[in-house]
């Protein structure tokens, strides 16, 4: 018998009350993107009164283009669902390829809420 090699990803989902949290750990790339883009937006499907997101990237291994890719896949799902997006506990490697792709400020901006038909913010 041969033993599989562990997951490349391994996602860890906790609901609160009013957020999901979901616990990134290993290779955000290629071939485990999706999964985690599957995995949030079921969750957001399944608990509508759900507010937020939070990432949890504390034992990230390494992220590639099509990880950021992911990412920016949950954050326009998330948006489109009025909810916010939270990158927590970013290593070194996930802050660099978001600051060198200016996809930083994009990415944990608060969604648009209560805009009026011209497309700006209602007061």
């Amino acid at each position: 018998m041969t033993a599989l090699p562990p997951p490349a990803l391994r996602l860890t989902v906790t609901h609160g009350a009013r957020e999901v949290t979901v616990d990134v750990a290993g290779d955000l790339d290629l071939d485990t993107g999706d999964h985690l883009v599957e995995t949030v937006t079921e969750h957001l499907a399944r608990r509508p009164e759900v507010r937020g997101v939070r990432l949890d990237f504390a034992e990230l291994a390494w992220i590639d283009s099509a990880g950021l890719s992911a990412l920016l896949m949950v954050h326009r799902r998330a948006c489109a669902a009025g909810r916010a997006l939270h990158l927590d506990r970013r290593p070194d490697l996930l802050e660099r390829l978001l600051r060198q792709t200016g996809t930083l400020d994009h990415l944990t901006a608060r969604p648009a809420q209560d805009e009026d038909a011209t497309g700006t913010n209602a007061t």
